[in-house]
């Protein structure tokens, strides 16, 4: 775990640490009925799936308070469960429309506002604060983190395919385009300068590492250079390579005899992921019940600005949830421990080459 940083320094207050709570999550949360339910996976005690319901604000707010690991004054960081959105509609159920309860939880004000996230149905790190100062100098640390292509985030994705480099860099453009009542994203081949100029269309990158494989799965690092929503899923599919639980962009990859293709992103549907025999049977789960697979991309690591001038930047790690350990656990997949993790970002070693995707 990161090492304290000194923010309280910055707005004038006090620290305190807040171990991670592996069972802070909707497991938890669930009725003892409910729970035999769902356990599917016949791991006695962590199921792979979803919850039938969604749950109640006041179970979120639960969760959440129990889901801290990480505080030193004005900052605070916890890692949220897939399925919950950052933002949204007025009527939504959202982190947002949670933080005037949630702030009186964690003992701040009700300035807090959310400085870093992941994506609806990711897990991971959120990095919370009240201090404007504090959100100002993150804001513009990921900025610039941003603008020199320098990764502040890794993930870690649980992929149903193994990818053909175990190392490298992907690039491609990408474009938000509205179908059937939802927003999806695709790849342009060859778009024109002035959809660039217009910022219809954006130039993407995301660096990537294979930290283990087994019979075709994978556990794979995410490092994105660039922010374009669901740009991580999108780049996994173009690999051939969709994450496991991605019930919106897995459709795009079909398979004929067993191989892999792409099929047109504009024309093809989101729809429950598609996993084969071989794959539910180590999950111990029916395709009946995938739809209720939860994604499993993890915003693992965030690198953080230094305190001082003369500090290095330091990085903060959030554990996998129940559900994504116990996933590895079944495909016979290792994450590395706090010892033998490799160390964050620049020091990776740099991908021998870049790959463009096809569209």
């Amino acid at each position: 775990m990161l090492p304290k940083v000194p923010w309280g320094l910055i707005c004038g207050r006090g620290r305190s640490s807040a171990p991670f709570s592996a069972r802070a999550w909707y497991q938890m949360l669930l009725k003892e009925g409910d729970s035999e339910k769902l356990l599917a996976d016949g791991s006695g005690g962590v199921s792979l799936l979803g919850p039938a319901r969604p749950l109640s604000r006041r179970d979120l707010l639960k969760l959440l308070e129990a889901s801290v690991v990480h505080r030193d004054g004005a900052l605070v960081a916890i890692s949220k469960p897939p399925g919950l959105s950052v933002a949204g509609k007025p009527e939504d159920m959202t982190l947002v429309s949670l933080l005037p309860d949630l702030s009186q939880k964690l003992g701040l004000s009700q300035d807090v506002q959310v400085i870093k996230a992941p994506g609806k149905e990711s897990s991971g790190l959120v990095l919370l604060s009240d201090c404007q100062k504090t959100i100002q100098q993150f804001q513009e640390f990921y900025a610039k983190s941003n603008k020199a292509r320098r990764p502040a985030a890794t993930y870690c994705a649980v992929t149903t395919r193994l990818p053909v480099d175990l190392e490298g860099e992907i690039s491609t453009c990408l474009k938000l385009i509205h179908k059937e009542d939802s927003e999806l994203v695709v790849p342009v081949a060859s778009p024109t300068r002035g959809s660039l100029q217009k910022r219809e269309v954006k130039k993407t990158r995301m660096r990537y590492k294979v930290l283990d494989s087994r019979d075709q799965c994978a556990l794979v690092q995410l490092q994105p250079l660039t922010a374009f929503p669901c740009q991580l899923l999108v780049h996994l599919t173009l690999m051939l390579s969709p994450a496991l639980g991605d019930h919106v962009y897995s459709s795009r990859v079909g398979t004929v005899l067993g191989e892999p293709f792409l099929l047109p992103a504009e024309s093809t549907s989101p729809r429950t992921q598609v996993l084969d025999e071989a794959l539910l049977g180590k999950l111990r789960l029916k395709q009946a019940q995938v739809h209720r697979l939860p994604l499993h991309l993890h915003l693992h690591q965030l690198l953080l600005p230094a305190a001082t001038s003369s500090a290095s930047s330091r990085v903060l790690t959030a554990p996998p949830p129940p559900f994504f350990l116990q996933t590895l656990s079944l495909l016979g997949l290792r994450l590395a421990t706090e010892g033998t993790r490799q160390k964050h970002s620049e020091h990776l070693p740099r991908p021998g080459r870049t790959r463009a995707c096809p569209p």
